[in-house]
């Protein structure tokens, strides 16, 4: 059973807007705090070394990294919490968002934390930015990239970030807002966040979205991206369950939704929204099919003693005359169940091993097993700082098969 001292302590590392750690009020000033800004402008945060370049007069603004270069954004010795993060690109170009790599590593861990493409850690993942706000991440006019996510460290923090776009990056402003500390608490956890892509997914094998990972936690929740396989037109894609395996679960999960649009909130199918918690910033058809949705699990924590893993069936949907059409074209799928509109005459296809095409089956939507192009973000405190999971994959599986906004006139 989790303790509650833990249980409190992510809850306020995760949501408590103004003090993470200290639990005061923000008309109150925890001892031992000292602010700190990491900028350009003052690259090391150390007090009174701020705005020294062109005597003071916006000398130093910005950086460039060269292409398969990398900037180190901070490197802060000592124990402390970061509680904002800001930073903005002038090329935010479906290759500069997957291309360009954020790491984070705490407490000198040689395997950061955190790695993941730039645009997707901070919702961009369909490769276009679009203004938000939620509890979390934010882009206020969608030209910028914010972070409110608590992140702590005892004896150290390093934030890089590293050019695999093909491009150089002529301008990057940024600036890491953090608190030094006298210490943390002992159950204090760290923060981490990993990246997957699936070009094609596997038919009837869910998409990892966190793969198992052992260890004491909470899961924060995701940002999935996909870009559908054009094979089955316009179909919804969207009805795969999101199962969440804790302490313990292997074949069966604990903890298990009932479709997609379903765990951001929604339903009856997903437009685009943007919630504190969960939302949709891109939801369209052009270009074959964008999709990038989150959800936070802020008010409804998940977490775990031991291990957890969480995945997302790989589903859609139709009425059962396009699905026979599509199959009759070639589009790889599994039928699953129809549903005549309501439990009555349900027929679980999985189980019953009849054809699709049996003429004595039931009209109705009918849900199928299929394959697309899936990404997705896991966000989630463990009790240690170095990264657990396989590193980002390699610049070429990033940045192949991207799509770009359709402009239109």
């Amino acid at each position: 059973m989790i303790r509650l001292p833990l249980f409190a302590s992510l809850l306020l590392l995760a949501a408590a807007p103004a003090t993470a750690q200290d639990g005061d009020e923000p008309y109150r000033i925890a001892p031992g705090q000292e602010t700190r800004w990491i900028s350009p402008e003052n690259p090391t945060g150390a007090k009174g070394a701020g705005a020294r370049e062109n005597k003071g007069g916006k000398g130093h603004a910005f950086d460039t990294i060269p292409v398969g270069g990398a900037l180190t954004l901070a490197a802060i010795e000592g124990s402390g919490i970061i509680d904002r993060m800001w930073m903005t690109i002038e090329d935010r170009s479906p290759e500069a968002l997957r291309g360009l790599k954020l790491e984070m590593f705490w407490d000198g861990a040689a395997v950061p934390a955190v790695s993941a493409p730039l645009g997707d850690f901070f919702l961009h993942g369909a490769g276009e930015m679009t203004p938000m706000e939620t509890a979390l991440l934010a882009s206020p006019e969608g030209r910028s990239f914010v972070s409110y996510i608590k992140m702590p460290f005892r004896r150290g923090a390093r934030i890089v970030v590293t050019n695999d776009s093909g491009k150089p990056v002529n301008l990057i402003f940024f600036d890491i807002n953090y608190r030094t500390v006298a210490r943390l608490p002992a159950d204090a956890l760290y923060f981490h966040a990993w990246w997957s892509r699936e070009r094609a997914t596997t038919l009837g094998r869910d998409f990892p979205i966190l793969p198992r990972v052992a260890g004491r936690g909470r899961f924060l929740g995701a940002s999935v991206t996909v870009l559908t396989n054009p094979i089955y037109e316009k179909t919804w894609w969207g009805e795969g369950e999101v199962k969440i395996r804790l302490d313990g679960d292997r074949a069966d999960p604990t903890l298990v939704g009932t479709g997609t649009e379903d765990y951001i909130g929604t339903a009856w199918g997903q437009g685009a929204y943007v919630n504190r918690y969960q939302g949709a910033p891109v939801a369209t058809w052009d270009g074959d099919g964008r999709w990038t949705f989150y959800r936070f699990h802020i008010p409804d924590p998940v977490v775990f003693a031991r291990e957890i893993e969480v995945s997302l069936q790989q589903m859609g949907g139709a009425r059962k005359p396009i699905v026979l059409a599509l199959q009759k074209k070639g589009a790889p799928m599994i039928p699953v169940t129809i549903d005549p509109g309501s439990r009555t005459n349900f027929q679980q296809l999985l189980t019953n091993g009849k054809p699709l095409s049996d003429p004595a089956l039931p009209d109705g939507h009918t849900n199928y097993y299929r394959s697309d192009d899936v990404a997705a973000v896991a966000y989630f405190y463990l009790d240690r700082p170095g990264g657990v999971l396989p590193p980002l994959a390699d610049p070429a599986a990033r940045l192949t098969g991207l799509r770009a906004p359709v402009r239109k006139p």
